[in-house]
Formats: C-alpha cells, structure tokens, sequence
C-alpha cells in the first residue's frame, strides 16, 4: 500500500489559509465588539457581570426595585443589598411600574422595556411615537426658561402620567399615553394589541389618566375652530374589547374608587357617575326610580356620594 508523501507548505500556499484565519478574526473580534442593541448593561453588585439567577430561589417577590441613578436597581427586600443594575447607554431611566411579576421601564429616549426581575431579562423593548416629545415638552411655551432640574423632574412626572399598568384583564398588559396617541400592549410579548388617536381638534390628557384592575381611562379635552374648550369625553380601554366613551364636559375629574370602579365627575350641575369597568356599564344610584330597569344590572347599588365599598372580584 503507497503512501501519498506529505504535502510541503510554501509561502505560496501558507497565503490563502492566513487570509481566512485573519478574516475569521476579525469577524470574531468584530462580533465581540458589536454594541448590544439598545445599549442594554445589567450588571451585579460592583459592575460585575450579572450572572443568571435560579427562579427557585429569587423571585419579584424578593426584591425592591427602584429607578437610581438614571437606570434599574434591584435589592434583595431582607437585606436591603443590591442584587442587580440595569442601564442603557446614553439613555435614562425615568419611571417604572410592575405588570405581574414583571418591571415595565420608561425611558427619556421614549422607549418602553419589560424586564423580569427574578432572573434581569431584558424581555423587550418598544418605541412609543410622540413620547419622547410628551417627555421634553421642548416646544411649550416657557420651555426655554426652565432649569436642567425642573426639565428632569418634568419628565419624571410625565412618565409616570403616561405609563399605566393592567393587572387582571386577562393576563397583564399596559397602555402608554401621549396627547397625540394611546398604545396598548401585551406584557407576555410586548405585542401591540391597540392604538388610538383623539378625534381631530381633542388631545388626551395623561396626567389626568387613571387605570383600575381591568381598564384604563384617558379624559380627553377637544377645543373648536376658535380656540374655545368644548365638550370632551372619557374613554375606556380594555386589551380583550373594544374601548367605550362617555360624553362629559370640559373638564371632567376621573377618580378611582377601588380595584373596577372609577367615578367621573363633570361639573357643578351634571351628578358625579359611578363606572363598573369590568362591565363597562354605569352603575345606578342607590333609590334611583330606574333601577329596575337598567339595561344592564350593575352588582351592587353604588351611590356616588357615598363612601366607595368593595365589589366582588
């Protein structure tokens, strides 16, 4: 049996094997040095790497978390230590509130990012058209004149006022409001599930949006072709139905009673009403004459000038 004899590598031939190996280093330094898409930085105690954590031993229930510093940090609630940081580069943490088990993150960039806090995974992320311009509030009248503090407490305030959170219509999901827009999204995927403009001539109002365990309530203020304030309305949004409107006055106050009801004053003339939003249905006053007949019977007799009491849920 011949042997075929070794091969002798001349420079010549060397050539072509370097370039590859030189090539695929450099496309493996280049994917080591490939920023991490939206600057996304979690880190443990002492800017350490963050190593992943056993669900069975860290769970939401376990930790605090808190906006410091411009980013997330989570502490372990028996300790107090911290057990993990999130930022993002070159952007600003501004607000956050819990979905379920999950964290949801405003941000001054104008996104919005879920992370879950037992294991810090960043879950997803979702750009709000208009958000970041709600935030700034750039092209306000006395813009120009305030302070880099009062323009960080400004969007601090209007974070808070456009983010809300739904706990039990189905499975957790939230709503970010801008006077221009509402979206709706499902916390699981981040899906969106609605989006919303006011009718020309209104804009919503987010620091007057409130929210309860199934729905979320968005005042709306329209104005005419003469600059006057006019009728507006409240609209309701739920993630498993369509949304539904009651006609109020100019200004209407949205109060939340407990975990469905919400009450909707509209002035010194019109009585305050009580709102069930599980059914989006009116409740009728206590000794109200059409009781018997309400279309839809509400679960129990509210009367709005009472002190609210508890439905069953």
């Amino acid at each position: 049996m011949s042997r075929k004899p070794l091969r002798v590598l001349t420079p010549r031939s060397v050539l072509p094997a370097l370039a590859v190996m030189l090539v695929l280093a450099a496309g493996a330094a280049a994917h080591a040095n490939k920023p991490v898409p939206f600057g996304d930085r979690v880190a443990g105690p002492g800017n350490a790497d963050a190593t992943p954590v056993n669900s069975q031993s860290l769970s939401t229930a376990d930790l605090d978390l808190r906006v410091v510093g411009g980013g997330v940090e989570a502490f372990h609630r028996q300790s107090g230590a911290s057990a993990w940081t999130y930022n993002r580069e070159g952007a600003e943490a501004l607000h956050l509130a819990m979905a379920g088990e999950n964290a949801i993150v405003v941000w001054d960039d104008g996104l919005v990012t879920s992370v879950r806090p037992g294991d810090h995974e960043v879950r997803w992320h979702r750009a709000v058209p208009g958000l970041v311009d709600w935030l700034r509030g750039s092209d306000e009248p006395g813009a120009d004149k305030r302070t880099p503090d009062q323009r960080k407490q400004l969007a601090k305030e209007r974070a808070a006022g456009a983010l809300h959170t739904v706990q039990r219509d189905g499975s957790p999901w939230l709503a970010v409001v801008t006077p221009s827009l509402t979206m709706g999204l499902r916390d699981a995927d981040g899906d969106l599930r609605y989006n919303d403009k006011p009718p020309s001539g209104c804009a919503f109002d987010p620091l007057r949006t409130v929210h309860t365990d199934y729905a979320v309530l968005i005042p709306r203020t329209c104005t005419n072709g003469s600059g006057q304030v006019v009728s507006g309305a409240v609209t309701g949004y739920r993630l498993d139905s369509n949304g539904w409107a009651t006609g109020t006055g100019p200004n209407p106050v949205v109060k939340v009673l407990d975990a469905r009801r919400v009450q909707v004053s509209d002035g010194p003339i019109l009585p305050p009403k009580v709102i069930d939003t599980k059914t989006a249905a009116p409740e009728t006053p206590c000794g109200n004459p059409a009781a018997p007949f309400a279309a839809i019977r509400p679960l129990n007799c509210a009367d709005p000038s009472a002190t609210p009491g508890a439905l069953p849920q």
